[in-house]
């Protein structure tokens, strides 16, 4: 009888040790596949950060920042985005933009002095205004302005960044640009795509009324 006791009690411990021994495999188990799983999550989000860092590194080298600083005829345009601090806003924000930029020869046509004084530090609020002045949100082709103009009998009126309107034209086969003191620019280059919108170079810089 004392035999047979034992005899039970070692099976039911044989039991309870298989017992236990699978409740920790099982455990082991389950541990291993959250790590799989952790493990998987993280690489996805890495690959995630990885392409939308990417996208953002293409972006910002095909922008309209990149695209005037590639171009030598707006390197005073650069300079002057660069002194107001819009250059990181051409270069980084999604947009699009349409930018009807002044070239090196439409600055030239400004009163160095003027130019100067804008370009100081102590005047960056006021240089911003001029700059933000030859920006609209949306994008404008050539092709749409000119159908723009076209619908509106020969004038299309818009408004830039600044708040302030510029009236387009059409001048023979060019579109001309008039500002809020009647002085014009006109598009001598049109439709340089970039990742966030397009860029229209101009043969003067455009004023509002003061």
């Amino acid at each position: 009888m004392k035999l047979k006791s034992l005899l039970i009690v070692a099976i039911l411990s044989t039991v309870a040790f298989t017992s236990c021994d699978d409740k920790k495999k099982e455990q082991e188990e389950k541990e291993k596949m959250e790590m799989e799983r952790m493990e998987s999550e993280q690489e996805a989000q890495r690959e995630a950060d990885m392409k939308v860092e990417q996208e953002k590194m293409e972006m910002q080298s095909n922008s309209i920042a990149a695209k005037a600083m590639a171009t030598a005829e707006l390197s005073t345009l650069v300079t002057a985005l660069q002194a107001a601090e819009l250059a990181q806003m051409m270069k980084e924000e999604a947009g699009p933009f349409t930018v009807f930029a002044p070239t090196n020869d439409a600055f030239a046509k400004v009163p160095k002095a003027t130019l100067d004084k804008l370009m100081m530090a102590e005047n960056k609020s006021q240089l911003q205004s001029v700059l933000k002045y030859h920006v609209v949100q949306g994008e404008i082709t050539a092709e749409k302005l000119a159908q723009s103009i076209k619908d509106n009998n020969g004038t299309y009126k818009f408004n830039t960044v600044e708040g302030a309107e510029l009236t387009a034209m059409m001048m023979g086969d060019k579109i001309v640009l008039k500002d809020g003191n009647g002085k014009t620019a006109t598009i001598v280059k049109a439709d340089i795509v970039a990742s966030n919108g397009v860029v229209h170079e101009i043969d003067a810089v455009v004023m509002k009324k003061s």
